[in-house]
């Protein structure tokens, strides 16, 4: 089975139509808006197809709100260093090698913020606990781009 859509106005008509009939005789005729009717009606095999009345729709109504691209919880990833798994082979006395994920050594750690005047939980990787006691947590989340107030 193969889809022919048609855009008709702002309303898309898609109808099945078999692989054996010849697609050069399936010509969508201008269909006619009838008000009182609500409905437009196909020549491909005679059916009607229920639409609402034809508005004019502006752009905001049809686009979805824009939302921030969402993380999963627990990904493996440091947000201050930006490490991440490692794929690593795993080479058996035969030769045979299997993939194995070499993981972040990330740690829960509850680290006082100054600016803050609060803790605040993060998981972090070693190497960021020890970068952010030598240099402080501010500037590292700020050259990082973590905003801290969200955590």
């Amino acid at each position: 089975m193969a889809t022919v859509t048609a855009t008709i106005g702002p309303v898309m008509v898609g109808v099945a139509v078999a692989k054996s009939q010849n697609f050069s005789k399936l010509s969508m005729r201008n269909s006619k808006f009838s008000s009182e009717m609500g409905f437009i009606s196909s020549q491909l095999s005679g059916i009607k197809i229920s639409t609402p009345q034809f508005q004019k729709i502006s752009p905001d109504a049809i686009s979805a709100p824009l939302r921030p691209a969402l993380q999963p919880v627990a990904r493996r990833v440091c947000p201050f260093t930006g490490k991440k798994s490692n794929k690593a082979n795993l080479v058996s006395h035969s030769n045979h090698r299997t993939i194995k994920r070499q993981f972040v050594n990330l740690q829960y750690k509850r680290i006082w913020w100054e600016a803050g005047k609060r803790y605040v939980k993060l998981r972090l990787s070693t190497k960021a606990i020890k970068t952010i006691e030598k240099n402080g947590l501010d500037a590292v989340a700020k050259k990082a781009g973590v905003d801290l107030r969200k955590k």
